[in-house]
């Protein structure tokens, strides 16, 4: 071909694999990213004990006046109840006396019907005395009078009883079904508290009479810390180990018995029993010490906190660690 001419130009051709290649990797890419993007959203953080407590205690401000409703009422149907039960109870011999008069009259009125008047109306019929038959009619036609009218009295008697006693049956129904609704909705609300305490850590103790403790590593402490809340308001009782009265070492040794631990009920020998530990590192569950010839112990729960039995006139109970000079802690798990 001469130098001065040229093959005429075409596109480039770009290979179809390539194309492929860019696609996958663009999609690879992106999907990384997206991937990053999900890693870096920041992660729901498990609600704090402080704000579990705190749903606890706005749905308790729900259920406690759930609760006094519902004793309200229930107090209102057993009386009502027992209303109704007495009416009844009236209505018996009124239902009797009842059915008797009516008997009475209608025998009386089938006699006249089958036999014709009686005895006693006919020789009134056949009597010649002057005024005898017109005052014996009248006395007849009294008597019949006042069966009617018994009659009557103890209809309305009954019917009195009846209509009292169909408000209160009405009142009653009523109460029923408000108390089963109560029923049903402190259900409700018992079931969310009880979610919510289970989702407190496992570390974390909660009994009635003591804080909340947090960060309670070994199963043994729990144990014995819970226990030993119980007894809060326990005598105390020198030489007692319980169960209801401690001295300071036989609560000390009450609480970790029921987590299989023995202590000797001496606070000496419970000193020995434990390994020591600094009070930087002193956790929930730990024995605390007092006075140089450690002649008290208390419960650790941390926060400068124990559990205790103090001495004669002060029951078992929850106080600063502060009050007395501290010895040592001793960690017996």
């Amino acid at each position: 071909m001469p130098p001065d001419r040229h093959a005429p130009s075409q596109p480039p051709v770009r290979p179809v694999g390539a194309r492929r290649v860019v696609r996958r990797l663009l999609t690879l890419v992106a999907a990384v990213a997206v991937g990053a993007g999900l890693l870096a959203a920041p992660a729901h953080a498990a609600p704090s004990v402080d704000e579990i407590e705190a749903q606890i205690d706005k749905q308790w401000e729900q259920l406690e006046p759930t609760i006094e409703n519902y004793n309200k009422v229930r107090a209102q149907l057993k009386v009502n109840q027992k209303k109704s039960a007495d009416l009844e109870k009236k209505m018996v011999p009124l239902e009797l006396e009842s059915a008797l008069a009516m008997n009475r009259v209608g025998d009386m009125a089938a006699r006249y019907y089958i036999e014709g008047p009686s005895q006693e109306i006919g020789a009134l019929l056949v009597s010649t005395k002057p005024g005898t038959l017109g005052e014996q009619l009248v006395i007849l036609d009294r008597l019949a009078e006042q069966q009617r009218k018994q009659v009557a009295g103890v209809l309305a008697v009954r019917d009195k009883y009846n209509a009292q006693k169909q408000k209160l049956d009405a009142l009653i129904a009523t109460q029923i079904k408000q108390r089963d609704d109560l029923a049903a909705k402190k259900k409700q609300i018992d079931a969310e508290i009880k979610r919510l305490t289970a989702m407190m850590p496992k570390t974390t103790v909660k009994v009635e009479g003591c804080p909340t403790i947090n960060g309670v590593v070994s199963s043994a402490a729990q144990t014995a810390i819970r226990v030993a809340c119980q007894q809060v308001g326990d005598p105390y009782v020198w030489g007692a180990t319980g169960p209801n009265s401690f001295d300071c070492s036989g609560l000390t040794q009450y609480a970790y018995k029921a987590a299989g631990i023995y202590l000797t009920h001496f606070t000496g020998a419970q000193w020995n029993e434990g390994r020591a530990v600094s009070r930087d590192d002193a956790r929930p569950g730990d024995l605390v010490f007092f006075f140089s010839d450690l002649h008290h112990v208390g419960l650790y729960l941390g926060d400068g906190l124990m559990i205790h039995a103090p001495r004669t006139g002060k029951p078992v109970q929850v106080t600063k660690i502060a009050y007395m000079p501290v010895a040592g802690f001793r960690r017996v798990t």
